[in-house]
């Protein structure tokens, strides 16, 4: 029988001892951060992509025996979502999968965590009494988000070039200064 666990407040230790897998979804409205990369998109953006959005997660604890020795404490933690966000090349509206499939091993202390991290494939991360499974959760997808994202193909065209014709001429409109300089140079002194 499963115990009920918070997931604001995770026992990992407990959790992977048990061998628990939980799955969910969470609606986008519960991540702040995550939030903030949302496109703050015009209205009719907002008709072409459906404002409800839920990060669907999957976690589940394991401990690993090591020869020679005790256990080490893993969590292996998948999370996606469809983000709406602006593509950067066109500046429409874009819904972006962003996903994240991580395994974390767990260690006693920071010292630890540093001397084996460069060794390591897996990221460590040290163990506390209570873990924050959400912000975990939220960091992981964060760091999985498009920096620039864009559509494959845009739905509309998009110029590439960016010509202006009153900055053309006020640009030839305006005195050259090496001609002033040319002109200084022919004067006699």
């Amino acid at each position: 029988m499963h115990k009920n666990f918070d997931l604001n407040r995770l026992n990992v230790k407990a959790f992977a001892r048990e061998k628990i897998s939980l799955e969910g979804s969470q609606d986008l409205s519960q991540f702040a951060r995550l939030l903030d990369l949302e496109a703050k998109l015009g209205p009719a953006s907002q008709e072409e992509l459906p404002i409800s959005t839920q990060v669907s997660w999957a976690i589940q604890g394991e401990l690993v025996p090591v020869s020679g020795g005790g256990e080490q404490i893993w969590l292996h933690l998948k999370a996606e979502l469809h983000l709406p966000m602006q593509c950067q090349r066109c500046m429409g509206a874009v819904r972006v999968l962003v996903s994240s499939d991580q395994s974390f091993r767990f260690v006693a202390d920071e010292a630890t965590a540093e001397a084996e991290d460069e060794a390591s494939e897996e990221d460590l991360l040290v163990l506390t009494p209570e873990l924050n499974v959400w912000e975990l959760i939220e960091d992981e997808l964060i760091m999985s988000a498009p920096i620039v994202p864009k559509h494959d193909v845009c739905p509309t065209l998009v110029p590439m070039s960016a010509v202006d014709d009153a900055f053309e001429d006020a640009l030839d409109a305006r005195p050259n200064p090496f001609a002033a300089l040319a002109q200084l140079k022919k004067k006699p002194n």
